[in-house]
């Protein structure tokens, strides 16, 4: 029996897996909101507080970096050590792995109905592959080929310098950086919170005109993110769907950015969970490719680099089962 866990700013999910010839069996699983816990290990002892059938190995994707098996998390004021993990669940072999890693390695176990391409240009070859995923945060990781297998790299490239590419988005920049006195990562942007600041910029900076609706709903939501999503594509609110195109538009350029950092002509990778949520918009729209291609002289070899969006919501969990049955070999 295994103990995988992805955790988040947001949320925290634990799940337990059965190791079998025939691979992995989900046996339960169970979301936990992370910020209503103290600590990681105060919900892994609630999760196992009823079972009794002994664990032979753990790990955990953290939304954090890890050094010497420890973690800092990044969006919560915990810190993460395998040592007391290993004293709370009472395994020896437990792993900590920062989560686009943990996500990587699930990404590398869907089958061919669990993505969409977004690159209708796209031209299939072998090589290192990019992994991004705006979610609570952004992550950024990349698979590294070796000619046989692939690699998992963790990166904090989320939390690089926002470079804008237009007048609108220098006028973003100016606007975030006064809001945050100083630096702004692209994470500001490319998260659930960063949608919300990029529909204030543009209604109250930019006198883009907001729907008297939209705005009512705004004032009593806890999810902003959430009911702009929900307005651009269901309601073709004007304001809503121009942040989504600009939302997609940024999000297309990091992840052009990330393939060059790492030559990756095996593709690119979208995991998280924003992306599912507006297919939509980075369907329908071209702002993203626009966006991803927009390199100057690398311009043509981004044109066909396959671009796929992971369907499944589950991928950092599925990795980091993955990661833990590999402790058994």
């Amino acid at each position: 029996m295994l103990l995988a866990g992805d955790v988040g700013g947001t949320k925290t999910i634990l799940a337990q897996y059965e190791k079998s010839t025939e691979g992995l069996e989900r046996v339960r699983e169970r979301l936990f909101p992370s910020a209503d816990y103290a600590s990681l290990d105060e919900i892994v002892a609630e999760f196992l507080s009823d079972q009794s059938v002994p664990l032979e190995a753990a790990c955990f994707g953290v939304a954090g970096p890890v050094f010497d098996g420890a973690s800092r998390i990044t969006n919560l004021p915990w810190v993460i050590e395998e040592r007391s993990l290993a004293v709370t669940t009472g395994v020896q072999r437990i792993k900590l792995l920062n989560d686009l890693q943990a996500m990587s390695l699930g990404l590398l176990r869907l089958g061919p109905e669990e993505w969409l391409e977004l690159n209708p240009n796209a031209e299939p070859a072998t090589g290192n592959r990019a992994v991004i995923a705006a979610g609570t945060g952004l992550g950024e990781a990349i698979l590294y080929w070796d000619g046989m297998n692939y690699h998992p790299l963790a990166t904090e490239g989320g939390h690089t310098d926002f470079a804008p590419t237009d007048d609108l988005e220098e006028g973003l920049l100016r606007h975030l950086r006064a809001k945050f006195g100083g630096h702004v990562s692209y994470e500001r942007i490319l998260s659930g919170t960063g949608i919300a600041y990029l529909y204030e910029y543009l209604r109250d900076i930019d006198h883009r005109p907001e729907s008297p609706e939209l705005a009512k709903v705004l004032k009593v939501t806890d999810d902003p993110a959430r009911e702009i999503s929900f307005y651009a594509l269901e309601h073709n609110d004007p304001l809503a769907r121009e942040t989504l195109r600009r939302f997609a538009r940024i999000y297309g350029a990091e992840a052009g950015n990330l393939v060059l950092k790492c030559l990756s002509r095996g593709g690119v990778l979208i995991g998280g969970g924003i992306a599912p949520k507006i297919l939509n918009a980075l369907v329908e729209d071209s702002q993203f490719m626009e966006g991803f291609c927009a390199k100057g002289r690398f311009a043509e070899f981004l044109r066909h680099i396959p671009v796929r969006v992971a369907l499944n919501p589950n991928t950092a969990l599925l990795g980091a089962a993955d990661y833990a049955a590999r402790c058994l070999l």
